[in-house]
């Protein structure tokens, strides 16, 4: 079996953005069985100086889509724009991102192996591989995001458990 880099990262940000997707819905679940307001909950944060709900569900679709993205045209910088503030907005971005990641063609993702590919933040200026931006810089950062959402739910009192982050692994059938 060849290994490749679309192997490397497509089917688990689909896997990932599914399960925050879910995680979208036990949020909302939460907020009507407790009163609390979706626009409380998507600004919920682990400390005073994160970032709140909302933009780490945003930063899973910047580092999945986004990356694949900025490997595709060279250059990949932070999404600094206002998150979703309701809870559909944050269905609608993850979706949006599960289709395009769905679409995305296999051979078009693996042709990004070798590409010239910059971070650019401010004057901070990093040169990758294609590859070496997606699985060392971007797929951290995706996994990083996913599990600051999760954590920051939790923390809400959320009911959540590990399956609700791994969502559903693609096991042999």
């Amino acid at each position: 079996m060849t290994f490749s880099l679309y192997d490397a990262v497509v089917p688990s940000n689909l896997q990932i953005l599914r399960a925050v997707d879910g995680l979208v819905d036990k949020a909302a679940a939460f907020c009507a069985q407790n009163g609390r307001s979706e626009a409380d909950l998507i600004d919920a944060r682990l400390a005073p100086d994160m970032l709140p709900f909302g933009y780490q569900v945003k930063s899973c679709v910047a580092h999945s889509v986004g990356g694949i993205e900025g490997a595709r045209t060279g250059s990949f910088s932070p999404d600094m724009s206002a998150w979703p503030t309701d809870i559909a907005g944050l269905h609608a971005i993850l979706r949006t991102a599960i289709e395009t990641l769905a679409a995305t063609d296999r051979d078009s993702i693996d042709a990004l192996v070798d590409s010239d590919t910059h971070f650019l933040f401010g004057e901070v200026r990093m040169p990758f591989t294609g590859a070496n931006f997606l699985l060392s810089f971007s797929q951290p950062n995706f996994y990083f995001h996913a599990t600051t959402a999760y954590a920051i739910l939790r923390a809400q009192g959320v009911k959540l458990g590990k399956r609700d982050f791994i969502g559903i692994p693609r096991i042999n059938r």
